[in-house]
């Protein structure tokens, strides 16, 4: 497997905003695999403590796609500073990860 496969995180702040911003990455080839999961943040922004439901999208995808990936999330994130963390993928099963460099392709 000669890509470097990675896992891309982001949060937003509604299921149907989880799930549009989903489809729409697997729909531009940029990710093979988006897993949702809701979920409960408590963060600090603009000096105050918050805490808010939130759905955590788990984007299974290629380091080369990463740059792309990125510009797609914030150009279709409501927030004003969306999270987005990038992880690399250290190891993986022979299939699932030629799955990911099929759906890619």
């Amino acid at each position: 497997m000669e890509n470097t496969y990675v896992i891309v995180l982001t949060t937003v702040a509604t299921d149907q905003q989880a799930s549009e911003l989903a489809r729409s990455i697997v729909s531009a080839g940029l990710a093979a695999c988006v897993q949702i999961q809701s979920l409960r943040s408590v963060y600090k922004w603009k000096g105050e403590v918050r805490t808010e439901p939130e759905w955590l999208l788990l984007i299974k995808t290629t380091n080369d796609r990463y740059a792309s990936l990125e510009q797609h999330i914030k150009a279709h994130h409501s927030y004003e500073t969306p999270e987005i963390v990038k992880l690399p993928i250290t190891g993986g099963s022979r299939e699932y990860l030629g799955w990911i460099d099929e759906c890619l392709g």
